[in-house]
């Protein structure tokens, strides 16, 4: 017999209870747009940018952002996806059953998280004003541990790490605790081992993957 919702979770399900579809669409578009001012800021700290852009210089700096913004929806499908499918095999490996579908779709939502850094960095540098440099931008990452050290004098192996490991991350993790809750039927407890089996070690490698394949 199938475990009664909590409050929690008819909470959640109530809460997201939308068409999905067009989530992913308005939160590709919204990704973009913030991407597209964040590139615009850069763009603009280029000395003799203007002129640059008139006489070609800056030809793939344009196709490279062209692509990325290209990119920027199939991106959210194929993280959503692998992460969708570590945590449901996460679960299937500590006996518990979950529904692919409705946690792909939870994990959707909670990307939305992520664009929270890169609004913050958006509105930081916006009316920043002059002399702001573009390796600035670059290192710049909110509520990170890169935000607490100075990237300049620490090796580039760790700056990805640095900036991965922030408290976006953290909340991140306790929202798909709450979905693996609301779709398992399992208790909290239960939903944070599953999490972190699922996600946090997984991701955890990943990181430690990179810093040692670094080159």
């Amino acid at each position: 017999m199938s475990k009664p919702d909590t409050q929690v979770s008819q909470r959640i399900i109530s809460a997201i209870n939308f068409d999905k579809r067009i989530f992913f669409i308005l939160l590709s578009l919204l990704f973009i747009l913030v991407r597209f001012v964040i590139n615009d800021i850069i763009l603009e700290t280029i000395p003799g940018h203007e002129e640059l852009s008139k006489d070609g210089s800056l030809t793939f700096f344009h196709i490279f952002n062209g692509l990325n913004y290209i990119w920027t929806p199939f991106s959210i499908l194929w993280k959503v996806t692998v992460i969708s499918f570590f945590i449901w095999t996460g679960s299937f490996g500590l006996g518990y059953k979950i529904s692919y579908l409705d946690l792909w779709k939870f994990v959707l939502v909670a990307e939305a998280i992520f664009l929270l850094p890169e609004l913050i960095t958006m509105l930081v540098f916006l009316n920043a004003g002059q002399g702001i440099q573009f390796e600035q931008i670059k290192q710049y990452f909110p509520l990170s541990l890169a935000a607490l050290v100075d990237l300049s004098i620490i090796s580039s192996k760790y700056h990805y790490p640095l900036k991965s490991l922030n408290l976006f991350e953290v909340f991140y993790a306790l929202f798909l605790v709450l979905g693996v809750h609301t779709y398992s039927k399992r208790n909290l407890k239960e939903s944070a081992l599953i999490v972190i089996v699922g996600y946090l070690l997984p991701f955890l490698s990943w990181l430690t993957f990179y810093v040692l394949a670094y080159r």
